[in-house]
């Protein structure tokens, strides 16, 4: 049985980590089928968005399989498969149980993580003198500030969803067992959007966040009129009378 999935639900691609039995740890199998699952999201120009999620209802991913020790730490799309790479696209992670370690920098590379309730988060690999090589110290001092993501980095302790989601690791809380579903209708509304312009401003926030404000202010500026046209397109809708009210 293969230890990734991936397939198409609507304008999603969902891309699945099957491993259970190992809660879904990545080994170098894995992480090559995960590598070759990010590459077939980004040729499939009908998926607008990639929900990347972990089998069996117990864990997302508890991180790199220290029982197989088998990872490139040297490739240069990621140990864990794709964490070196740029998605083009909006990603979303949809969580439920144990997100450890690896697993945790997993969910960082996405733009947006929704978790149910017993959802617990930690760089556990702290305990085994592992290190954080798929992003963690770049992309967690960005997401929660640089003291929380120190803490969560020097202290490897256990996070719960309701903390998670309070200190903006976590995007939201869903009900329980409804982060899939919840991963999968955030995709449609996203998928709903004039592409261009979202793209434009997702790739200006991403990017802009490690360049001088000056620098930053003018990829915004050339980001955004290049949409020109498509913002035009839309200030037309919106005089003929639609979305008045907050209605979309």
């Amino acid at each position: 049985m293969a230890e990734v999935r991936y397939e198409r639900v609507g304008a999603a691609a969902v891309l699945t980590i099957d491993r259970p039995q190992r809660r879904n740890a990545v080994d170098a199998a894995t992480a090559r089928a995960l590598r070759a699952g990010f590459e077939s999201f980004e040729a499939d120009d009908g998926a607008r968005a990639l929900v990347l999620t972990g089998a069996g209802g117990e864990a997302f991913c508890a991180g790199a399989d220290l029982k197989a020790i088998d990872l490139d730490v040297d490739h240069p799309a990621g140990p864990m498969g794709f964490s070196r790479l740029a998605a083009s696209k909006p990603t979303i992670a949809a969580i439920d149980g144990w997100c450890l370690a690896g697993g945790v920098e997993l969910a960082l590379w996405c733009d947006l993580r929704l978790a149910t309730p017993t959802s617990t988060f930690g760089l556990f690999e702290r305990r085994w003198g592992v290190p954080l090589v798929d992003g963690g110290t770049q992309r967690l001092p960005r997401v929660v500030g640089l003291g929380r993501a120190l803490d969560l980095i020097l202290t490897g302790r256990a996070v719960d969803a309701a903390e998670a989601e309070r200190i903006g690791l976590i995007t939201a809380v869903t009900a329980p067992g409804e982060h899939l579903e919840r991963a999968l209708a955030l995709a449609e509304q996203l998928a709903g959007f004039p592409q261009e312009t979202m793209l434009a401003d997702r790739r200006a926030a991403i990017e802009g966040i490690g360049l001088p404000f000056e620098e930053g202010l003018a990829l915004e500026h050339r980001l955004g009129r290049e949409t020109l046209a498509v913002a035009a397109r839309g200030a037309a809708r919106f005089a003929a009378g639609e979305g008045r009210h907050g209605a979309f």
